[in-house]
Formats: structure tokens, sequence, C-alpha cells
């Protein structure tokens, strides 16, 4: 099942115009509230140099980058918890996503109207943090009913649910995130399985002029002074220049429109690198004469698990794979001089995949 990150806000915050520039997929972007109705999934390719010195290492017939999907989802406004403007389906879509992009508007600009008349992204934040929190103190108070029910049959585990329930339910009163509680495995995975919203992991997009990618303004100051507790990152990214930037089909023009800016790369990567470690997604490849290819895997990934990713029948008949770490790969030039070195691993069912593991499979179906 493929993972997928949620871009989240207000309306008119730009929260299309970074999508069109993740995908360059086109999505409607209007100066008006609600442009966005249905969620629109993209599929993000994720940039990664070590792919590109492995191509020119084995200088194969193609090269594939490997993807993560992207949903923008349509903007929620104060009252979505109850229903008001498209509310319900805002968060009927954000429950399913696996983690959250949250973008906040942080430049003036007269001609883009704001929903609520002003540029406050602290404000801005805290509508949607309060109707998740509302939603999810919805969903706990129904779940615990269920719950205080079966407790009543006298099992230790039924009655340890009632009080993490009730433990979580304080907390969101609280005005606390399900993500921010200190909460043990048990509690971890009650939270899990309610599917909260405010449990999901998070990442801050401060879109912003043009003028202000490097250092920030006024408005990025107090947003991150107020999420300083949070334990999340902030990024700090021009929208409407980097979809400008993405349909340049040149690359030699696009890195000169970065370097005007004063970045090493486009901004969209680093929203890119950030979503995808908030899936708890890393990357391993196979280098061969036809291909070189990143492949995405969930961190903790078994070798086995890894090789379904490829084919299912690889993880059935799995029997072993050969590994080379991205290091020694790199080190020794190629394959055959990574075997002569003896740095070449023979690993089993139990191996681990490690990030920028090169591997080959052996299988039998």
């Amino acid at each position: 099942m493929p993972l997928y990150a949620g871009i989240v806000g207000l309306p008119n915050v730009g929260k299309s115009t970074l999508f069109n520039a993740l995908t360059n997929a086109n999505a409607l972007a209007a100066n008006y509230p609600f442009a966005t109705k249905e969620p629109n999934v993209g599929v993000i390719t994720v940039p990664d140099k070590r792919l590109t010195k492995l191509a020119e290492l084995v200088n194969p017939q193609k090269v594939l980058p490997t993807t993560v999907e992207i949903v923008d989802i349509a903007g929620l406004i104060k009252g979505a918890s109850k229903g008001e403007g498209l509310g319900n389906q805002f968060l009927a879509n954000i429950r399913e996503v696996d983690a959250i992009a949250h973008v906040v508007r942080c430049f003036d600009n007269d001609n883009v109207i704001h929903v609520d008349g002003s540029v406050d992204p602290v404000r801005d934040k805290e509508i949607i943090d309060t109707e998740l929190i509302f939603k999810d103190m919805e969903t706990v108070e129904k779940r615990l009913e269920k719950l205080k029910k079966q407790a009543k049959t006298g099992k230790p585990a039924d009655k340890k649910n009632v009080e993490i329930a009730e433990l979580v339910l304080n907390g969101l009163e609280s005005g606390t995130s399900a993500r921010a509680m200190d909460l043990d495995d048990d509690g971890i995975a009650l939270v899990n399985e309610m599917m909260l919203l405010t449990a999901k992991p998070i990442l801050y997009v401060c879109n912003v002029d043009e003028n202000s990618v490097l250092n920030g303004n006024v408005y990025t100051e107090k947003f991150k002074e107020a999420v300083k507790d949070e334990q999340a990152e902030v990024i700090l990214v021009c929208a409407a220049i980097e979809e400008e930037i993405a349909k340049l089909e040149d690359y030699e023009e696009k890195m000169m429109f970065v370097e005007e800016m004063g970045l090493s790369e486009p901004g969209v990567n680093r929203v890119i690198f950030s979503c995808y470690s908030l899936l708890k997604l890393i990357t391993y490849f196979t280098a061969g004469e036809k291909e070189v290819r990143a492949w995405t895997v969930r961190r903790d990934s078994t070798a086995p698990q890894a090789a379904g990713v490829i084919h299912t029948d690889f993880e059935k008949g799995f029997i072993r794979a050969e590994v080379i770490s991205y290091e020694n790969y790199i080190t020794f030039g190629s394959e055959a001089k990574v075997k002569e070195a003896g740095k070449l691993g023979i690993e089993g069912k139990g191996y681990i995949v490690q990030d920028g593991d090169i591997m080959h499979f052996l299988f039998n179906v």
C-alpha cells in the first residue's frame, strides 16, 4: 500500500501552487477559497545525487529515480470540524494520509485574498490545529464509550485502554496534539488504531516572498517561535517562484534561477526530502548495464520486503541478497572491484536494509 503525504492549510496560502511546483501536475490554483475541492494526487520524483553518481560509474541504458505520492487537500476554514465550508471532506481526506505538510502564508500581497482578511501564520496554524483537535476529541469520545462497555468484563487490557483514551482525551481538551503526548507502546498503538489526525507527523512550510527565502521575515520569525516546542521542521519556500522553476525544462536554466535566489538547490527538494523522512522511507538501489534504479522501502524493512517492492515473486522465493554499501561502491568504483576487495555482503532473510544499499536478489519461485 502506498504512503501519502498531504498538503494542508487554509484557503489561499499557496497549497496548490506548492503542489504544482512539487509535481508539475498543473493542479488548479486560483485566487478564491476552495479552488481545490477534490484532493489532487501527484507523483513526486525524489532527487538523489547518489543515483546520478552510480549512473556515472555503471553507464546504464536507463536511469530511474524513485517516487513518492503527495495529496493536495481542499482548504480548511474555522468550523470545519462542525462541517463548515468543505470541512467534512477535508477531514476525511487528511485522515487517509500518513504525514502532513502544513503550508502557512508568510507574505503580503493585496492581490491575493486571505480568507481571514489579514496575514497571520500563527493564527492560521492555530485555526487548523483547533479543528483537528476538535475532530480527534469527537473520535476519542466515541471510542471511549465503547471501551468503557468492554471494560465491564474486567479484563486488564480493556481497563488500560480506557485509561489511555481518557488520558488522550484530557490532552486534546488542553490543546495538546496526539503526536506531542508522552505515551507508552500501548498508548501509541491505540492512538494509531483510532487514526487520530493530530497524531500524524508534520512539516511546516512557510510560503514566503522571493526576498525572504534565505533569511525569512517577521512572519516566519513569529511562526518559528510559536512552534519551537513541537520539534517539527520548518522550511521556507517561495511557492510561486518554485512553480516557475519547475516549468523550465532546461536543467541549467533551472539552476540559474535557483542560484539567483541564493540557494544551492530548489526549495521544493527540501520539502520532498522532509516528506520522505516524515513517511519513514529510505532508498536502496539496483545497478546493472540495463538500468540503475532507486527503490523506496519503509525504514527497518527486511531484505525480502525490499525484494517484494520489485516483484512479489522476489519476496516469496527469496534466497539471499548480495549487498554493497553506497560508500564502498563509490570507493572501489564497480561491483567487480568491490567483490575483489571482499566488501560484498551476502545477507539472509533477517537483514535490515540500510539507506543507500546497492542490492541484488537471488530467488526461486
